[in-house]
């Protein structure tokens, strides 16, 4: 969607703020022994005290309030009665619907005892939406975030994964435009001022290849290598993009 007045705005801003704290509760949350339906109960508290909702369960049909996956898992991980061990690395998706407005982000969490490899793989995917982030801004092409976010990853020695992309958000939760963590020169798509996105770098220490679990949600590498995911919701501005779900 594209925010045309400051009411738009302030929803936005209010559904961001749940998925900010619920983010940050879940990360300190996540810990060895911990299991990741534990983690979904304690989202779905906090998303009853702000009068919020699953955004995945209410437009999707998600069996569960957020996303969790884990190590080989790359996103839409179902929670369920697996326990956290320690070198675990752990994807928190968080996509909230609060008064007829929707936010999305993701933080991966690496558990303590995990290879120096994961680490780098959790940072590199922050610092690639860093570089999506500063591209992004109106009258750009949604093609030089992409540009941004995979010449970072490059950079860092690892993998995007193609099948797996960035999108408008405000309304629903997957809108127009795509935004791709790879260059297309065929995405001609240009970022208008007001427009509300989810960028979201998803990459893998292996060749960014994956598939579809039999449970019909969770994504994991095919080769089995680790997998980050960092993701906000932003609105485009001439200034830059405005984070809505980070402080």
């Amino acid at each position: 969607m594209s925010i045309t007045t400051e009411s738009e705005l302030n929803s936005l801003r209010s559904a961001g703020e749940v998925v900010r704290l619920t983010l940050e509760a879940l990360e300190r949350a996540a810990q060895p022994g911990v299991t990741t339906a534990d983690l979904d109960r304690l989202a779905a508290r906090i998303f009853s005290e702000h009068g919020a909702r699953s955004a995945p369960a209410l437009v999707y049909g998600f069996p569960g309030t957020v996303l969790i996956s884990v190590n080989d898992e790359v996103v839409h991980g179902i929670p369920g009665s697996r326990r956290l061990r320690r070198g675990d690395v752990v994807k928190l998706d968080v996509t909230v619907e609060k008064d007829g407005y929707m936010a999305d982000a993701a933080r991966t969490v690496v558990l303590p005892g995990a290879p120096v490899r994961a680490y780098e793989l959790r940072d590199c995917a922050q610092a690639a939406f860093a570089k999506g982030l500063a591209a992004a801004r109106s009258g750009g092409l949604v093609r030089e975030v992409s540009r941004a976010i995979e010449r970072e990853v490059r950079r860092c020695g690892f993998s995007v994964v193609p099948d797996l992309s960035g999108h408008g958000i405000g309304r629903t939760i997957h809108e127009a435009p795509t935004v791709p963590n790879f260059y297309n020169v065929a995405q001609k798509d240009v970022l208008t001022e007001g427009l509300v996105v989810a960028i979201e770098p998803i990459i893998t220490g292996g060749s960014g290849r994956v598939v579809t679990d039999r449970d019909g949600w969770t994504i994991r590498t095919r080769d089995g290598s680790l997998a980050a995911h960092y993701e906000n919701t932003v609105v485009i501005t001439s200034r830059g993009a405005m984070l809505l779900t980070a402080a």
